[in-house]
């Protein structure tokens, strides 16, 4: 199967390539970039038109929750995969809070297998750091690195024993994996359901200060430091956790860190009629703190756009905002939201993909994020400035829990390649 994908401004981080390219597809291999304007197009089975569009290597989400196996009410691996193809991503990493956790190599075989059956994005699973994520005792790391695994984290439910987290880095440091870490000092945030600040006070809620990653952050920023092991810091929110971690860069720590479209695209001041679908862990912050994360991104402190696509049932979302669970979907709205940053000027194309392909892929240990001769052919192409207006009831994600439903943003996925097969497409 040969496949031309003409005409398109090819962004390509990998090889510092921007600029309009003929990409060719052999057996699902790229074969060729170039920019010759005569092409026999009789070589071809099939002809891709992307004049206008932007052709990038598929994204790369490392933190995503599929909740399979054990709550597929809520998402499962191919409404999951779905869901990721439709937002452009041909490879996530997904958490290992399912039921049973993630913590042996028998569930960690189960979801690399059922992905291959669904067949429509590259899963990566992560294992966890502990047991049943109880803070006790180490699960089975090494065994389920070497059945697949590509990093370890207990997710939303911090290491608190940091014994327990030294013990793990060092396997970490020793044998080249990251660990991927929701810090959070919980006796800061115990029973908090939103930040502590204007949302909260006005309406007598338990706050979650920032205080509360800031410690988590420095704890584990610690450890890291005294093992060598690679710290990769989920959805960081606040401030104060970029200046942190850019001070730790300079000293030569392992950490990476990532932020969320949410987190850089509103604050609690936001936050409408008390819906939970704005609830989350970290909260949404204050309009000081988003400004903060934005230029964590614009300045390179911050690595990486993630998603924590985190599902829940429209069941358990209409709790209330005080018992309803955290967590948004993020799959399907990640792109549009994070081109703002581009549509604003703020960062370039080609740092945005870096951002959302290149370097995740890098902080997990992949190969992808390129588009280089010989890779798999897993890409994306898009229109940069087609508004769409997101319809939860449209998704592809088997829950519907978002904030942004009805927002009109600009960027459309078009095509979702995956070595050399289209798994998605709107046109």
């Amino acid at each position: 199967m040969k496949i031309l994908i003409k005409n398109g401004l090819v962004v390509d981080p990998s090889q510092k390539i921007n600029k309009i390219l003929n990409l060719e597809i052999n057996n699902g291999i790229v074969s060729d970039l170039h920019s010759r304007k005569k092409v026999d197009d009789g070589r071809f089975d099939e002809i891709i038109d992307a004049t206008g569009l932007v052709v990038a290597p598929g994204l790369v989400d490392i933190h995503v929750h599929l909740r399979d196996p054990g709550q597929k009410h809520k998402e499962t691996i191919a409404t999951g995969s779905k869901a990721a193809v439709a937002g452009g991503f041909t490879s996530i990493a997904c958490m290992p809070n399912t039921s049973p956790v993630n913590d042996r190599p028998r569930i960690t075989k189960y979801i690399i297998d059922k992905s291959k059956r669904t067949g429509l994005v590259n899963i990566f699973p992560i294992g966890a750091i502990t047991h049943s994520l109880n803070n006790l005792k180490l699960a089975k790391i090494l065994e389920n690195i070497k059945a697949g695994c590509v990093a370890i984290s207990d997710d939303g439910f911090p290491v608190s024993n940091s014994n327990l987290l030294f013990n793990a880095m060092n396997l970490a440091n020793k044998n080249s994996f990251p660990v991927i870490s929701h810090c959070e000092d919980c006796s800061f945030s115990l029973d908090g359901v939103a930040n502590e600040g204007k949302f909260s006070r006005k309406h007598g809620l338990k706050g979650i200060p920032n205080i509360s990653e800031e410690l988590g952050i420095i704890k584990d920023i610690a450890i890291a430091e005294y093992t060598n092991a690679h710290l990769h810091v989920c959805h960081v929110s606040t401030k104060n956790s970029v200046q942190i971690i850019k001070e730790a860069k300079k000293r030569g720590v392992n950490v990476t860190c990532e932020a969320t479209p949410h987190h850089f695209s509103i604050s609690e001041e936001d936050i409408k009629n008390f819906n939970s679908n704005y609830k989350m862990n970290p909260p949404l912050r204050s309009r000081k703190d988003v400004e903060a994360i934005e230029k964590g991104l614009i300045d390179g402190v911050i690595d990486i756009i993630a998603t924590d696509h985190a599902p829940h049932s429209e069941k358990e979302k209409s709790l209330g905002f005080k018992k309803a669970p955290f967590g948004i979907i993020g799959l399907e709205t990640a792109l549009p939201l994070s081109l703002k940053l581009v549509h604003e000027k703020k960062i370039s194309l080609s740092k945005l993909i870096s951002l959302m392909s290149t370097k995740p892929s890098e902080i997990i240990n992949i190969k992808k994020g390129t588009l280089k001769k010989g890779s798999n052919a897993d890409l994306v192409i898009f229109d940069i400035n087609k508004i769409v207006t997101i319809d939860k009831n449209n998704m592809n994600s088997k829950s519907k829990n978002t904030p942004f439903n009805g927002s009109k943003l600009k960027g459309k996925v078009l095509k979702t390649i995956l070595k050399g097969k289209t798994v998605y497409s709107s046109i």
